[in-house]
């Protein structure tokens, strides 16, 4: 019902920015939670951000705090990721997720749909 692709993705120095977007096919936004999850070489994914279904309530993982930006915009079917002050630590691949449920969630197993995923690489 609903197919996630990422994009935007790239090489980034420490201390930089970089958005990544993820566009919805098959239906509409407008009934799904969203959330950002990545993953990196050797490690579990994690949760990074969630937004609910109006955009009027978004979660962060402690470790983007203050860092980085979840937004959603229902007329194009797209949710952003805007990245700033890059760490090598973010390095990971980033996977857009949604869910029909009411509520947002920084589980996992929360989520109905997944994108394949962007790769973000921050250099030294």
């Amino acid at each position: 019902q609903v197919q996630l692709v990422e994009s935007g993705g790239g090489l980034v120095q420490a201390g930089g920015s970089l958005s990544v977007s993820c566009v919805a096919s098959g239906r509409t936004l407008n009934n799904y939670a969203m959330g950002w999850f990545r993953q990196a070489p050797g490690k579990e994914r994690e949760f990074v951000a969630t937004i609910s279904r109006s955009g009027s309530i978004q979660g962060y993982a402690d470790s983007v705090k203050g860092r980085f930006t979840i937004s959603r915009d229902n007329a194009k079917n797209t949710v952003y990721l805007q990245m700033n002050s890059l760490k090598t630590e973010d390095t990971a691949v980033y996977y857009c997720a949604a869910t029909g449920r009411t509520t947002t969630s920084m589980r996992s197993g929360f989520y109905e749909y997944w994108g394949q995923g962007t790769q973000v690489t921050v250099s030294s």
